[in-house]
């Protein structure tokens, strides 16, 4: 078996990024990955303006707390000032250009105007409340790297540029199936021996987050044939297949079979909990991720292996997850023979505490929790140990 950091390398070297390009407004450019790096073409600020409303005025001409000074103007954001004149005041707003002459603002909560005459209560240094022109970007500088994956603020700061629109990659196709007899859609009654397919929920939910275009193919009949015609269909429109439940060594587990037929398996089984049977192949020019059947071995195995797997296919240049140092508010008595990966929450004391039942078909553990704690193998927990935490938000966007 590979080791869960083995099989992350093995998968990163084999992921394949599209090459396909095409152009987008920036008000449609969320989630899409940047496939040029953008540059701007202006200075943010253009020129030097107010950071508050208040006062434009010569720091010489306030030598004392109390100074009266006439009020010479009315600077509006989107308006330009005239030259201050010494010994005079502007009245300027958060946003506007500060007049030549100017060398800083006095908040207007510091001022007391009094008709056409303002007196400034406090003494401001050279720059106070100034934005410098071109102290967020330079024309030139790039803003945005071939890579990014857009979000809001990517899209912000395109447009704060005057970006209208953008070169990104095309969305990556993925398509997704689901194995078990078992199996029954929500809104059915169960028979005896049925559960509901939880599965198919999470996973589609998962690939839509990512920005993939996805073709949900539901749920296959546990028959050889069954499985290859779904696997065969699935690899002649997508760049990647992904499937749950299957893979394992049972007598109905058909999944990997059907890739050694159709195409060739690369990897199998993961030292890990939970986890263990997770498979990667090729099926003609496809890839296929087989995920674990249970349903917490599905979602960690997704967000551990898969997602980033999926973000470099789709051409995103930083696509590992991070983690972080928390302290434990429990205790792990029991060394386990795998490195294990267990779900815990934040308390209010920043500590983590854990889900009691730590098994791999306690879906309710992952609604439960907000990370995992990733623990080696052989290693027990007092608590006050610091742990290493894996947030859900580095694993499921």
């Amino acid at each position: 078996m590979l080791t869960a950091d083995q099989l992350l390398d093995a998968l990163l070297e084999r992921a394949r990024g599209v090459t396909d390009i095409e152009t987008v407004p920036v008000a449609q450019a969320l989630g899409r990955v940047l496939a040029a790096p953008q540059t701007s073409a202006i200075t943010v600020p253009p020129a030097d303006n107010s950071a508050m409303d208040g006062y434009a005025v010569r720091v010489a001409d306030v030598a004392a707390h109390g100074v009266k000074l006439p009020v010479s103007q009315r600077i509006l954001a989107g308006a330009v000032g005239e030259p201050l004149q010494p010994g005079t005041a502007a009245r300027i707003f958060t946003g506007a250009p500060v007049p030549p002459g100017a060398d800083a603002v006095v908040m207007q909560e510091y001022c007391a105007a009094e008709g056409e005459v303002v007196a400034i209560n406090a003494q401001p240094h050279v720059g106070e409340n100034i934005r410098r022109a071109g102290e967020d970007i330079r024309a030139g500088d790039t803003v945005l790297a071939a890579g990014t994956r857009l979000g809001a603020v990517e899209m912000g700061l395109a447009a704060s540029v005057g970006l209208a629109e953008l070169p990104v990659f095309r969305k990556l196709k993925v398509a997704c199936f689901f194995t078990g007899d078992e199996l029954v859609a929500p809104g059915k009654p169960l028979q005896a021996g049925q559960i509901y397919n939880s599965n198919r929920y999470t996973l589609t939910g998962l690939l839509h987050g990512l920005g993939c275009e996805l073709v949900d193919l539901g749920v296959v009949p546990d028959t050889l044939e069954a499985t290859e015609a779904a696997l065969d269909g699935a690899a002649s429109i997508a760049d990647v297949v992904i499937t749950s439940g299957g893979v394992s060594v049972g007598e109905a587990d058909y999944v990997k079979t059907a890739v050694e037929k159709l195409g060739r398996v690369e990897m199998w089984k993961v030292a890990m909990k939970p986890g263990k049977p997770l498979v990667y192949g090729r099926v003609n020019d496809a890839d296929f991720i087989g995920l674990p059947g249970n349903p917490v071995s599905a979602f960690v195995t997704f967000g551990l292996f898969a997602r980033p797997f999926l973000l470099k296919r789709m051409g995103v240049a930083d696509v590992l997850y991070r983690a972080y140092a928390v302290e434990a508010d429990f205790a792990w008595t029991k060394p386990g023979a795998r490195r294990e990966f267990l779900r815990a929450r934040r308390q209010p004391n920043g500590r983590l505490a854990l889900f009691p039942n730590q098994s791999s078909g306690v879906l309710t553990s992952c609604a439960w929790a907000d990370g995992l704690v990733d623990l080696e193998i052989g290693q027990t927990i007092a608590p006050g140990d610091w742990v290493r935490f894996i947030p859900f938000s580095e694993l499921l966007s």
